[in-house]
């Protein structure tokens, strides 16, 4: 399972008693929201997209949407969203608990602007009950992401 593979990662880093899991779903903003007791737009949500043969993590505010002009900008090429089939096998997490945390071998991560307005945001931990709340150094330590973007709106 995912979670186990996240939970490893942070126990390696020292971290593991910081995820959280809960009884009923995170799978969503909405969701992890209410499960977590925090505004949705905490909520640090990972979404996965194919770019040039490769699957890509951009990490965004929970209140925020992407913004195809930006992204086509950004990346030079439409946003082109992984399927639910496609996102377990190419990130390896699946749909409902992915996060940039122990994914698979060359998933690159991008952490969008939009995050930067939170002390801490909740991004989930690998299954669709779970979550761990982090500083924005610490989420840019542990998600190994190569680039802030600015691929976002609505926020």
């Amino acid at each position: 399972m995912a979670i186990e593979k996240v939970k490893a990662y942070f126990r390696e880093n020292g971290m593991e008693e910081r995820i959280q899991e809960f009884d009923e779903s995170s799978a969503t903003v909405e969701l992890a929201a209410k499960a977590l007791h925090c505004e949705p737009q905490r909520i640090a949500k990972t979404l996965s997209f194919m770019l040039e043969n490769e699957a890509v993590l951009i990490v965004a505010a929970g209140d925020a949407k992407i913004d195809n002009p930006k992204y086509k900008g950004k990346f030079g090429k439409k946003a082109k969203m992984l399927s639910m089939d496609e996102v377990e096998t190419l990130v390896g997490h699946a749909v409902g608990g992915v996060c940039p945390f122990a994914v698979n071998e060359g998933v690159k991560v991008y952490l969008d602007v939009s995050l930067k307005r939170f002390d801490t945001v909740f991004p989930a931990c690998g299954s669709s009950n779970s979550a761990i709340e982090l500083t924005i150094p610490e989420l840019e330590k542990y998600s190994g992401y190569v680039e802030w973007v600015d691929v976002c709106k609505g926020y």
